[in-house]
């Protein structure tokens, strides 16, 4: 696999600093390009997400180590970001919660656990399920991809590398190719970067195509803090034109943005 060949330095222990910094940044400024390559198969994957989505389907993330700890991190931002349930996208990673901070040793080689795990939030064919794995082969998201096919649940597979398993047992499978790691193996480098890329556009775009963002605003953001009532309050200047005291006020009264620029038939 092109994510488990050797790396293009060698003896790195004995470099400075600067040069491993400079060394790891020009591997990184690889990964925009590969996932450029990869907009076609995105927009084909969303062309099929989004009509679902609308339709009132879900979309599942699952994964294992890296992998699955991104579609936590993605799905866990869509609630405050866009104002959705935290049922709207749900992430599954091997191990469970454990997970997040630990390896939970040989949660990802079970190839029944995930479909298990897939159960409990009742799947249907309205919901698509999202496979992340760097190796395209791991053993867990394999065996939720394929009994979602048997189901007719719509698979979306993200990879980086060719021809991997997961063409056999996934609807649209997107390839990232961003070739071997700084370190050899350690997809957590410029595989993990590539794929929290892939699942932002997803993710984005699903967002967009809801009717979450207007013009270019955060209009149904939870206001959860401070920092947040302070953009809230600045979205509110820059749409009404109003000055900090009138729209902090608007949006103490409505406390959401959208309800404030709604009721002022601004958007």
């Amino acid at each position: 696999m092109i994510t488990e060949q050797e790396s293009l330095y060698h003896d790195i222990e004995k470099k400075s600093i600067k040069t491993i910094l400079t060394e790891i940044n020009t591997e990184d400024q690889k990964v925009a390009f590969a996932v450029k390559k990869a907009i076609p198969k995105i927009e084909k994957a969303l062309k099929i997400i989004v009509p679902k989505i609308k339709a009132g389907g879900r979309f599942f993330y699952v994964g294992a180590g890296t992998s699955g700890r991104l579609g936590v991190l993605d799905a866990s931002e869509l609630p405050p970001t866009f104002g959705v349930e935290n049922t709207f996208c749900i992430p599954l990673i091997a191990g469970g919660h454990q997970a997040m901070t630990e390896a939970v040793e040989g949660a990802e080689d079970s190839t029944t656990q995930g479909w298990n795990d897939l159960l409990k939030f009742k799947p249907t064919s309205k919901d698509v399920v999202i496979g992340i794995a760097a190796s395209g082969s791991t053993p867990y998201v394999i065996g939720i991809l394929k009994k979602c096919i048997q189901k007719n649940i719509e698979t979306v597979a993200i990879t980086c590398n060719k021809n991997s398993e997961f063409k056999k047992v996934c609807d649209h499978v997107i390839e990232v190719i961003v070739g071997p790691e700084y370190i050899s193996g350690s997809t957590r480098m410029k595989s993990g970067t590539a794929q929290k890329l892939v699942l932002n556009m997803i993710s984005t775009t699903i967002m967009i195509q809801l009717g979450k963002i207007e013009n270019n605003r955060m209009v149904h953001m939870k206001i959860l803090n401070k920092k947040l009532f302070k953009r809230g309050t600045l979205l509110i200047m820059e749409a009404l034109h109003c000055n900090a005291q009138k729209a902090e006020s608007l949006l103490k009264k409505y406390k959401s943005v959208k309800l404030v620029l709604k009721q002022f038939n601004e958007i």
